[in-house]
């Protein structure tokens, strides 16, 4: 079975929206289960529930029968949706273009110019899709 994640911010911006429609449209074209990710960053100290984010998702886009909903706690967003995207073997990843940027400039302390996308293929050995918003 085919399994997109797609990482978004609670509560729901108009960029996690795109994200999450792009992602929709990507796992009803390929028939696949759907993981919404968020991360609760430990040094922000607020907490969102599983509960909260599939409440704001189905507010926003109705009943998605294959998602499931998924909240871990990290100090950097980046790494922490990396460990799950591998964790859950996901084959499609659906990223925000603000998040792209986000995640190429924390690479860009560890290498020359990153592609994001190159990285994120090489490193979890799956389709990176970036919304455009």
């Amino acid at each position: 079975m085919t399994l997109v994640v797609v990482p978004v911010r609670y509560p729901l911006t108009s960029h996690s929206h795109a994200t999450l429609e792009e992602a929709l449209r990507v796992a009803d074209e390929r028939d696949a289960d759907l993981t919404v990710l968020h991360v609760n960053l430990y040094q922000d100290g607020s907490t969102v529930s599983r509960t909260d984010l599939k409440r704001a998702v189905e507010s926003e886009f109705g009943d998605i029968p294959r998602a499931r909903y998924v909240v871990r706690r990290g100090f950097i967003v980046e790494e922490t949706i990396l460990e799950e995207v591998a964790a859950e073997s996901a084959d499609v990843v659906v990223i925000g273009q603000k998040q792209a940027g986000r995640w190429r400039r924390t690479l860009r302390r560890f290498l020359d110019d990153p592609d994001i996308e190159t990285f994120l293929k090489e490193k979890l050995d799956c389709t990176v899709i970036t919304a455009r918003s």
